[in-house]
This record gives C-alpha cells, structure tokens and sequence, in this order.
C-alpha cells in the first residue's frame, strides 16, 4: 500500500512539474529581453518625481530632524511624570470632580 501512495504522488509530482515547465515563457520565444525590461523600469525609477517631502509631511517629522536620543534618565523621568499625571487624574476622577 506504501509502494502505491509514494507512486501515486510521484505521478502527481510529475505531473504538475510537466504542466508548470510547459507554461512558463521562452524569453528567447516571446521576443522580449528580461535585462532590457530591466534597464526600461529602471530608468522610469530614476525619472520619476522626487516625493520626499511629501512622505516627510504625511510622516509628521521629516527624517533629517529626528530629535536627539534621550538618556536613560530622561526617559525614566518622563514615564514617572505621565504616570504620576495618569494618577492624578484617575484620583480626580474618583472624588467625582
């Protein structure tokens, strides 16, 4: 029973690798040049309109000013304050203000 499965699906191997190699195209048939394709798009890249601005606006920051890295202590300090505003307002809300 082994020996039939493992032919079975040899066959269905084939099978399809036969289908797949006849329907993908001959360059050399189709009469067209994959590198010559290549060079085409390329050049469209190259003259296509510089969107940098445009990206960086819809970012909100553009890539050239990202801010400083802060420290370790910066950072911590700046969690501490939100939490001890986050606190805060949870306190507030509480005493029904």
């Amino acid at each position: 029973m082994g020996r039939l499965l493992a032919g079975l699906g040899g066959a269905f191997g084939l099978a399809a690798l036969w289908r797949f190699l006849r329907r993908a195209p001959d360059p050399e048939t189709t009469g067209v040049d994959p590198a010559e394709e290549l060079r085409v798009r390329l050049e469209q890249a190259r003259e296509a309109a510089d969107d940098r601005d445009e990206f960086d606006a819809a970012e909100g920051q553009p890539v050239d000013e990202v801010e400083r890295p802060r420290s370790i202590e910066e950072r911590r300090q700046a969690i501490h304050d939100k939490a001890q505003q986050a606190l805060g307002e949870m306190h507030g809300s509480e005493r029904g203000d």
